[in-house]
């Protein structure tokens, strides 16, 4: 049987006795039996206070909505956002609540996904603020090996990308806080809770484990392998699915041709990958209530597919067949384009991208970032 930290908590029960904890948790903080780790902590130890990240502890808050502070009903336990709109950092009023900040959500392994920054934003203000942090481990669904995308540059960082990764990393949770620690000079008194039974060639349908959706845009393990390419379709305007039953699977727009599409992605025969034209009607996001043209992904080898290639493949086969097409402008005056915070660079915005010669480049980081990565990993 494969077992997250959660899971294997017992074992390290000298670590938290005696002290008052934090913890930084999601609908996605269960162990094996489905009991949630806000449970599990407050009744073996002291849990003095909940903080939320994006979706909310008990994943009852929408993609983006500002969490405020509450009382959990079911415990009692105050609960401290970590969404809010001026910060998504812990306070000093919030650290002075506790000795320990503890951390269990489950990753998807991509370097888009929020929930890794507010874990290692809350490690280096933990570091800062002389408070333990403490990792409940968790597999990367994706597995611990394959390495995608270009890594992020400096001037880059955004709250969708604040450290030097790959856009598809290969560690778990844990090693991304240890690699961050050391690299950043943290020094943070960092302890991680191990899984258990996981090879990191492991993808998730491996590990006989359930599903258990880490946010309401990734409700499949074929949705998180595919949205390390798809997401950057966020950065356009061009539907990534949200509103549909398949979100990051589904790709369009009213402008596009599905057939004509679909017909031109498949003839390059990227592996690991078909396309199937669809029309929808998304019920929210862009385009709600509009018929729109596209493809579904459909992953037909989960081991093969390069699902940051064919993501830029895909973004750059529509934006040479279809007019319409753009790149969203930036939310704020004098803030740099989505899109480029998604890429971690501005090489997606060129008016002549040399497609193949990009993808050559991403390949390179991502054997740099591989080899360095090596240093860190715990299974």
């Amino acid at each position: 049987m494969i077992r997250n930290g959660i899971d294997c908590i017992t074992q390290y029960a000298h670590v938290f006795k005696g002290k008052r904890l934090g913890l930084i948790t999601g609908p996605t903080g269960l162990n094996n039996d489905f009991a949630a780790t806000i449970q599990i902590l407050h009744e073996n130890f002291n849990l003095a206070a909940l903080f939320s990240p994006e979706h909310g502890v008990r994943g009852d808050q929408e993609a983006g909505a500002m969490v405020d502070t509450y009382q959990d009903p079911i415990t009692g336990v105050p609960v401290y956002s970590l969404y809010r709109k001026d910060s998504k950092r812990l306070t000093q009023e919030m650290l002075e609540r506790v000795d320990m900040v503890v951390y269990d959500i489950q990753d998807v392994g991509v370097r888009y996904y929020t929930f890794i920054y507010t874990m290692l934003y809350a490690l280096e203000d933990c570091a800062k603020n002389g408070k333990e942090f403490v990792v409940l481990d968790r597999i990367n669904p994706l597995d611990g090996v394959t390495v995608e995308g270009n890594i992020l540059k400096p001037g880059y960082q955004s709250f969708v990308g604040n450290y030097p990764l790959c856009v598809r990393y290969g560690l778990t949770p844990g090693e991304v806080a240890s690699m961050a620690n050391d690299q950043m000079n943290w020094n943070g008194k960092l302890t991680i809770v191990r899984c258990d039974g996981w090879d990191r060639r492991m993808q998730f349908p491996d590990t006989g484990r359930i599903w258990v959706q880490p946010s309401m845009g990734i409700p499949r393990f074929e949705t998180a392998l595919l949205y390390s390419g798809t997401c950057l379709f966020e950065g356009t305007n061009i539907s990534e699915g949200r509103g549909t039953t398949f979100p990051f699977e589904i790709i369009g727009a009213p402008f596009i041709n599905a057939l004509q599409l679909a017909d031109e992605m498949n003839r390059m025969k990227l592996p690991g990958v078909l396309f199937r034209p669809v029309y929808f009607k998304p019920t929210a996001s862009k385009y709600k209530d509009e018929l729109c043209g596209g493809i579904q992904l459909h992953v037909t080898d989960a081991r093969t597919i390069q699902a940051v290639k064919t993501g830029v493949t895909l973004m750059y086969t529509i934006r040479r067949f279809y007019e319409p097409f753009s790149f969203l402008p930036p939310i704020r005056e004098n803030a740099r384009p989505f899109i480029d915070l998604l890429c971690g660079d501005n090489l997606y915005r060129g008016d002549s991208v040399d497609l193949s010669s990009m993808l050559e480049k991403f390949q390179a980081e991502s054997r740099d970032f591989a080899n360095l990565k090596r240093n860190y990993h715990l299974y």
